[in-house]
């Protein structure tokens, strides 16, 4: 009875994860037979699952809309895979440690032991990758507001902060008045939050840093959401050296013209690195680390040329790199070994 259960479980699971499913192909994934196949959907139906059949080539099923629905059920993946993305939430939002730590509670409450066992391990071996969350917390009624103006496709109105935190009052140097546009996406990358939006007035597409709005309500009036594919999101951020992006609080901080164009070292620079560019053939990269060597070491990995560099803390570092990397063959200063000669 047990197995029937789990495999009950599991064809639920399937068909959740599915628009449809041909007959022969759900019955080979849960290792069974069309027959038992056909008896396990009129399980899920007398359970109250509305489980559709599928016309076609050997049939197929989908799970269908409305009906009654038991209570929310997981199977063991499903209850591993929730544990372990609360467990490892980045710390770039604010407000939900309380709520997280209700989930999780709720959660093994209603876990067999040996599931219990493995989520609770996940405490000991998450690691946080600092490169990562070098951005300041994001307060979770923010990212509530924006997420509602974009699901309800409503322009949304906010004042952007300088790139200190500060939002410039009326008649203060910076000043502007609130920005209003149709927010399409909310996108992570590099450990931080990025609204991809279309400005109201310009109609032009602009990337903001979310930790850096503060929306202003009521919502404005409805908007008719614009395609974007992942080729555009990707071009809007990753790509995108104007997406806000501010220094990291790190020791050392640094920065180099390089001879690549700004799209290229955005794509590659890390968490809380602020490109800009110069033109179509060069930028100014400003990094941040634990070390000038680290800086340095940054900086290297864009394999090109280097100019202006900034302080002179990081010349320092970059000469003492360039001087240990040296060829291997070249003699060190005061060294009396002589390269042999070979014929």
């Amino acid at each position: 009875m047990a197995d029937t259960s789990a495999r009950i479980l599991r064809l639920l699971s399937l068909l959740e994860a599915r628009v449809e499913w041909p007959g022969g192909e759900l019955a080979e994934r849960l290792d069974i037979s069309p027959r038992t196949l056909r008896r396990d959907v009129d399980t899920l139906r007398a359970l109250g699952y509305p489980v559709d059949p599928v016309k076609g080539p050997g049939g197929g099923y989908r799970l269908g809309h409305g009906g009654k629905l038991p209570p929310l059920t997981l199977d063991d993946e499903q209850a591993i895979a929730i544990a372990l993305a609360l467990h490892t939430a980045p710390a770039t939002v604010t407000g939900i440690d309380d709520a997280v730590t209700r989930a999780l509670t709720t959660l093994r409450q209603v876990m067999p032991a040996r599931l219990r066992a493995a989520s609770e391990a996940f405490e000991v071996t998450s690691l946080r990758n600092y490169w990562e969350f070098a951005a300041p917390p994001i307060a979770v009624t923010v990212l509530r507001d924006v997420g509602s103006a974009i699901r309800t496709s409503r322009v949304l109105r906010f004042d952007y902060r300088e790139p200190d935190g500060v939002i410039p009052e009326p008649g203060t140097a910076g000043f502007r008045p609130p920005r209003e546009v149709e927010p399409h996406h909310l996108v992570v990358w590099a450990g931080r939050w990025y609204l991809v939006a279309r400005d109201r007035r310009h109609r032009t597409w602009q990337t903001f840093r979310v930790d850096r709005i503060h929306p202003r309500t009521p919502a404005g009036a409805t908007f008719t959401p614009q395609p974007l594919t992942d080729d555009d999101l990707t071009r809007l951020v990753v790509q995108n050296p104007d997406r806000g992006d501010t220094p990291g609080h790190w020791p050392c901080v640094g920065s180099a013209t390089l001879e690549l164009p700004a799209h290229v070292v955005a794509r590659w620079a890390p968490g809380g690195s602020v490109v800009e560019a110069i033109d179509s053939q060069h930028c100014r990269l400003t990094i941040g680390s634990w070390s000038w060597a680290g800086v340095a070491g940054l900086f290297i990995t864009f394999d090109t040329g280097l100019g202006d560099v900034r302080p002179a803390d990081l010349r320092a570092a970059l000469n003492a790199i360039g001087r240990r990397l040296r060829a291997p063959d070249e003699p060190s200063a005061g060294s009396t070994d002589v390269p042999r000669r070979h014929t």
